[in-house]
């Protein structure tokens, strides 16, 4: 049967832990309550020994990664679900029915087995001592992808599954890993599900802000002209040390805003900016069985507080916006305003435990070593200004000593390994939504009937929901 015949989808979202793409996502410890179903585990947590390093012979070390597995609705004959961790810890949630879990609805009904595995150097699959920088060597989508082929390399022989029909999912980053693990693997795996994937790595990811700008502009045309007017405003008044009492108080910052350079003051824009990026980026995404915070939060929400003139001009609406998702989205009592220098600081430790060892720290090496993808505000048709390129690129180096030649190579390197927009396979499906920023550096329109792309109008980071 045709590859495109077997695609049954409906719109679903797009829920996998994503840090690279924005900042942290807040997710709540998920309950193992989700482990027991009618007196039944509904998933298990298991390890499997890994190679350091899979491209040096000479290298015996290994770890233990972590994967969750359900055999719920596995049938004899029937395939393997397997969807890869990203940038962050795996989650529970994914292993349970819910409104997330398209996957599960599909392997109820072809009777799969469905694995889970955790992105090394994230969550609790742990490679090396520390995140060092010469550890974070071995960090690395190549080394990723090898770690999935020796995964189902292994799980295939232990389960009797060498012959079974893999298929891989994963949205966003791990997306893009699905469709590399098909065009890099293709002896073992039967297909790939690519949601949201941005597979053309680029330095600057100016295009982002520029899909921000047309998904405000879909609900309401003068929408992003107001965020625009109040980012205009903002960036003069953060010119003045005079004002900056009044900006500590309009958007109901922690402590007193202090500016000592220029990257101090890019920080912050960015970190304020962000506040809507997140909003339009997870618009409607439907996170809530992860435990998400700001689920409710959505591009109606942005327009409706800019479009509100009681609350005086512009810039007076974008800080209601800002404290309204910090203190009744995020639950938090002020927004946080490190320094540049701060949270470079925080960035720089090594250690698991530390400010960024849950994924910050490493995505961010991924991106100053393999993807760039850096938003910026370098392009004319978006809402926000202040953080331009040279603000991202400098990071790279004040963070791990990684040069914008060095950085520069490595996103060329990235291209040329996995073939960017020009991705040369069979049987991978590309979804994804119009509102979601990250469809500019994934495949919007088929490349063939073995490689179709589904794109949705009108929303945001999706999963569809596909039988292959």
């Amino acid at each position: 049967m045709a590859f495109q015949a077997l695609i049954v989808f409906t719109l679903a979202c797009l829920c996998v832990p994503c840090y690279g793409n924005r900042k942290f996502i807040e997710i709540d410890t998920f309950s193992n309550d989700v482990q027991k179903g009618n007196g039944k585990p509904v998933f298990q947590e298991q390890w499997i020994t890994q190679k350091l390093d899979h491209f040096n012979g000479a290298d015996s070390r290994v770890w233990n990664q972590k994967f969750l597995v359900t055999e719920t609705h596995y049938r004899a004959g029937g395939p393997v679900f397997l969807m890869i961790g990203g940038e962050g810890p795996i989650n529970a949630g994914w292993m349970a029915m819910n409104p997330g879990s398209a996957w599960l609805t599909y392997a109820k009904k072809l009777g799969a087995l469905c694995l889970m595995v955790e992105h090394r150097f994230y969550g609790d699959s742990r490679p090396t001592v520390d995140l060092s920088t010469e550890n974070l060597r071995f960090l690395s989508s190549q080394q990723a992808l090898a770690d999935l082929a020796h995964f189902r390399t292994v799980i295939a022989k232990q389960r009797g599954l060498t012959n079974s029909k893999w298929v891989a999912f994963g949205g966003s980053y791990p997306g893009a890993l699905a469709a590399w693990f098909r065009l890099k693997y293709t002896h073992l795996i039967h297909a790939a599900v690519a949601s949201s994937a941005p597979l053309h790595a680029t330095v600057n990811f100016s295009e982002y802000l520029e899909v921000v700008w047309r998904a405000l502009a879909a609900e309401n045309p003068e929408c992003p002209l107001l965020v625009k007017k109040a980012f205009d405003t903002l960036q003069e008044r953060i010119k003045d040390p005079n004002n900056y009492d009044n900006i500590t108080k309009d958007f109901n910052l922690c402590s007193k805003l202090q500016i000592q350079s220029e990257k101090d003051r890019a920080y912050i824009l960015d970190a304020l900016a962000d506040n809507i990026m997140n909003t339009v980026q997870y618009n409607n995404d439907n996170r809530e069985f992860e435990h998400v915070l700001d689920t409710n939060c959505t591009i109606k929400t942005v327009c409706g507080v800019m479009s509100d003139a009681s609350l005086g001009d512009p810039y007076y609406r974008f800080a209601a916006f800002v404290r309204l998702r910090t203190i009744t989205h995020l639950l938090k009592p002020c927004v946080k305003d490190l320094t540049y220098n701060a949270n470079l600081q925080d960035l720089r430790n090594t250690s698991y435990s530390g400010p960024h060892g849950g994924g910050g720290r490493q995505w961010t090496y991924q991106t100053c070593t393999e993807f760039g993808y850096f938003q910026t505000t370098d392009s004319p048709n978006q809402p926000f200004g202040g953080f331009g390129l040279q603000y991202h690129v400098e990071q790279c180096q004040d963070i791990f000593n990684i040069s914008a030649k060095t950085l520069y190579a490595g996103i060329d390197q990235t291209n040329e390994n996995y073939g960017s927009y020009n991705i040369r396979s069979t049987r991978i499906v590309f979804p994804n939504g119009s509102i979601d920023p990250w469809h500019a550096l994934g495949i919007t329109s088929s490349i063939s009937d073995d490689l179709p792309a589904i794109f949705i109008k009108g929303e945001g980071s999706t999963l569809v929901r596909s039988i292959l």
